[in-house]
């Protein structure tokens, strides 16, 4: 090689032999001077410490709230409006690019870059913060980490949120969860209910003791309006817990598996109307449905398209090696019939609750917390007046309406399709 080199330099071709000895000379150039960068590249990455935070993960929006705490936003110069930070009609947080700041006696660089993701139909943007401080030991990125998670647990208080996946957990801005006062069930049923729930969360290093999974299944059932959502609303509201809605129609079986994935613990996880879902219905539809053939749970999962949860799917994660701790899985259905057995057992349901047509008692008590002036007797005539309202959201409905100042009854009813 280089003799050939030797040749073509020393050779009769001026012209060749000069334009191969400047490539020579330009690419040796071009690689010393680089050499400095990497060195300082190198320097940098043995005395310095990064940690990442990407927006598909929920400490992305601890970290904005953490900024909210911090005295140096006060002096940043460029910022941007976010209006999902919990608690905040609208806040400043910095802007893409990169800022400095103190923390804790030692300086930190924070870069913020904001791409857009071709690689999905959607394009969705791309948002991830990189914290870099000086030294190598991580007790201070720990400290900080643990500053974030204050903050978070502070500002989120004993309040109950609420959640729904979009690539990603997203905070629903105008939640208000129910109050469990203005849930009327029959007597009895809430607070066997509470009683029920207080019990599973005191007992999680029992259920480490046994070996047995640490969450808990509730499904409930009963006609539309009977308040089965509602329900779940307030429980979570008396719990100070929050509320993650899946709707299986939005999943396959890998997507739902990612979502439940990122579910933390003391949460409550909730499949509404689990029975229109395909994943959902009992073994012997699914194959009726599909030809007759009565094998089970695989031919349902063979047959199925691969953008439905099937019902294997589905209890992997209500019971799988994979499903999450501390949960509580709450499911509501209008037709608890179409249900398989296999998602009705224990470890998958462990308390079921018919909420059914409302009674007599339902309908005074919710009369008189309205009106709490009103007597039993005023509240009784009120009801018999009104059987045509047989579930509590249509009953609900027509003393909303009363309280606004429709004064006769027949006037309320026929407002809201009602006989009377």
């Amino acid at each position: 090689m280089w003799q050939i080199l030797k040749s073509m330099l020393t050779g009769r071709n001026e012209f060749a032999s000069g334009g191969l000895l400047l490539m020579i000379i330009g690419g040796l150039s071009v690689w010393l001077r680089a050499i400095p960068e990497r060195i300082w590249e190198w320097i940098v990455s043995q005395t310095t410490m990064m940690i990442t935070v990407k927006d598909d993960d929920a400490a992305f929006s601890w970290v904005k709230e953490w900024f909210l705490e911090q005295r140096f936003l006060k002096r940043i110069r460029r910022v941007d409006l976010d209006t999902t930070v919990r608690n905040e009609r609208i806040a400043m947080i910095p802007a893409p690019g990169k800022h400095w700041f103190w923390y804790g006696s030692r300086p930190f660089e924070v870069w913020f870059s904001r791409t857009e993701n071709t690689h999905e139909r959607n394009g969705r943007r791309v948002e991830t913060l990189t914290f870099r401080t000086l030294g190598r030991n991580r007790v201070s990125l720990e400290s900080f980490v643990e500053d974030v998670v204050r903050c978070h647990v502070k500002r989120q208080g004993v309040q109950s949120y609420l959640y729904i996946y979009d690539d990603g957990w997203d905070y629903v801005e105008g939640y208000s969860p129910r109050g469990l006062a203005s849930v009327v069930l029959q007597p009895g049923e809430k607070e066997h209910l509470l009683q029920d729930v207080e019990q599973f969360r005191r007992s999680k290093g029992r259920y480490e003791q046994l070996g047995i999974p640490y969450h808990r299944g509730y499904l409930l059932y009963g006609p539309p309006g009977t308040g089965k959502t509602s329900l779940v609303s307030a429980l979570a509201a008396h719990f100070a817990l929050s509320i993650y809605v899946i709707n299986l129609a939005e999943f396959n079986d890998r997507s739902l598996m990612k979502a439940v994935n990122q579910v933390p613990a003391n949460s409550v996880l909730l499949f509404e109307d689990i029975d229109c879902m395909r994943g959902s219905q009992s073994r012997e539809e699914s194959a009726t449905k599909s030809g007759g053939n009565g094998n089970s749970a695989t031919a349902t999962k063979e047959n199925a398209p691969a953008n439905i949860v099937t019902l294997s799917g589905l209890l992997n994660v209500l019971d799988g090696f994979q499903a999450p701790s501390g949960v509580l899985f709450a499911m509501t259905t209008n037709h608890v019939e179409k249900l398989d057995t296999a998602l009705l057992r224990p470890g998958r349901i462990d308390y079921k609750l018919f909420l059914g047509k409302a009674s007599d008692q339902q309908k005074v008590d919710l009369y008189r917390r309205f009106f709490p002036s009103a007597s039993e007797p005023e509240a009784r005539e009120f009801v018999d007046a009104s059987r045509s309202a047989e579930t509590m959201a249509e009953f609900q409905g027509l003393l909303l309406a009363l309280e606004q100042g429709e004064s006769r009854l027949d006037q309320v009813a026929a407002s809201h399709g009602i006989l009377v």
